[in-house]
């Protein structure tokens, strides 16, 4: 869930969200390393997961 969020950060204008240029780097290198220790995320079922993980974590109304 996170490294999805980081990637569509990482698509965004950092500049709107991010206003201190100091963070980018380190947003940049958290990305890359869970793209790199989470194969999941490329797995082919991977929307699929990502949907379940989102439905598992919202709040119960």
């Amino acid at each position: 869930m996170l490294s999805h969020w980081l990637e569509k950060l990482q698509m965004t204008d950092l500049n709107r969200v991010v206003d201190d240029p100091a963070v980018w780097a380190p947003i940049h290198g958290t990305a890359g390393t869970l793209n790199k220790t989470l194969p999941e995320r490329f797995a082919s079922d991977y929307d699929e997961r990502l949907e379940a993980t989102r439905q598992r974590l919202r709040p119960e109304d």
